[in-house]
């Protein structure tokens, strides 16, 4: 791997786990509250968010259910008596009136990230309670891999990558984001396993459940991958394709997207939730020219655009003159495996082999990508 790119979050690894694993439930909530209304009202979103809270008039007694609940709600009326308590991340205090200056320093006073004003910020809190209980401790590092030119090698290196992060231990999920592709569930050898495809959450809008999300799909070789159907395309609108991407995220792990050619709205919205791009090119002059009109088109969207190049190259061409002449920073030089093709004939799909030259690849990108202050 090139040591000139950055790590796409400084996150750190994802979670881990078998794709689909629900874990140990975790804790609901935690309500400190006199207000008789105020309770009545939280505990209204809970029942929204799908969680049960715990609930105690003060800071409770036992330290561990002040600190353990990922969410601690602090009703305005007893904030001041929470001064002493043991600082942590996920406190919000909970208030009537937000134009009120009394209740931010509150907030700095007992170390709370936000203050929320009901009735308007239900919706805002709602979602933090239903993130809280899904359990990600951060978002999915999402990858979104696109080919300079048509043929470039974009869904091969997106399938090896979903492939090599399952195999490390990561919630991994496969998005196939281009209609016209074929199918990454036919690429993978799952096209007969039962799950939902893209079809199927045309109608999205809104909030999807992530876990739900993924349950649904199919699996194949530890991946869950969400594909499109062998019936004709139906089209998928931007809002359930933003839907989708963040119920996938919510989740934790790795998101692969295989991005489609284009910048159509729903590609878009796929293009605005990726940490970092790919941009397969082979090394060939054609292919330089064409992924320069690529850059120039998805460049703007993606916060964080980088080259894989691809072998054999043409003369006096190499991985670091392509990624120069594209201006972007080099992740790294894709290996030339003739043997991709006849292993694909074999029913083997393309990075399954660990010691071959797109497992290999992949592994490394992975472990620079999912560590603290790696480089991808």
């Amino acid at each position: 791997m090139d040591p000139s790119g950055a790590d796409p979050t400084g996150r750190g690894a994802p979670g881990k786990g078998a794709p689909g694993a629900e874990g140990p439930r975790r804790a609901g909530p935690l309500i400190v509250t006199e207000d008789l209304g105020l309770l009545d009202d939280l505990l209204r979103l809970c029942a929204a968010a799908g969680v049960e809270p715990e609930v105690h008039h003060r800071v409770p007694e036992r330290r561990a259910s002040w600190t353990d609940p990922p969410l601690v709600l602090v009703g305005d009326d007893v904030a001041a008596r929470c001064r002493g308590a043991v600082r942590r991340p996920g406190t919000l205090l909970i208030g009537r009136d937000q134009g009120d200056p009394g209740l931010w320093r509150l907030a700095v006073e007992i170390g709370a990230e936000s203050v929320l004003s009901l009735p308007g910020a239900e919706s805002l809190l709602v979602d933090r309670l239903a993130d809280a209980a899904e359990g990600a401790d951060r978002p999915a590092l999402t990858v979104g891999v696109v080919g300079g030119r048509g043929g470039a090698g974009a869904s091969t290196l997106a399938c090896g990558l979903a492939l090599a992060a399952a195999r490390a231990g990561h919630r991994t999920l496969l998005v196939d984001g281009d209609p016209l592709g074929g199918g990454l569930d036919v690429l993978l050898g799952g096209e007969r396993e039962e799950g939902r495809r893209w079809p199927d959450f045309a109608g999205s809008k809104g909030r999807l459940a992530g876990g739900a999300l993924e349950e649904s799909l199919p699996s194949v070789r530890g991946v869950r991958v969400l594909s499109w159907g062998r019936e004709p395309a139906v089209p998928v609108p931007p809002e359930a394709v933003r839907s989708v991407l963040a119920a996938a995220r919510r989740r934790g792990g790795v998101v692969v997207v295989d991005l489609p050619r284009g910048t159509d709205p729903p590609a878009g919205e796929a293009l605005a939730q990726l940490d970092l791009g790919l941009l397969v090119v082979p090394g060939e002059l054609r292919a330089v020219a064409a992924a320069h009109r690529m850059v120039s088109t998805i460049g703007p969207a993606v916060r964080d655009l980088r080259a894989v190049v691809r072998g054999p190259y043409a003369v006096g061409i190499d991985e670091r003159w392509v990624a120069d002449a594209l201006r972007l920073p080099l992740t790294g030089e894709l290996p030339y495996d003739p043997g991709i093709v006849a292993d694909q004939d074999a029913g083997m799909p393309p990075g399954a082999e660990p010691r071959g030259p797109l497992g290999r690849f992949c592994a490394a990108f992975w472990e620079h990508a999912l560590v603290p202050g790696g480089t991808a």
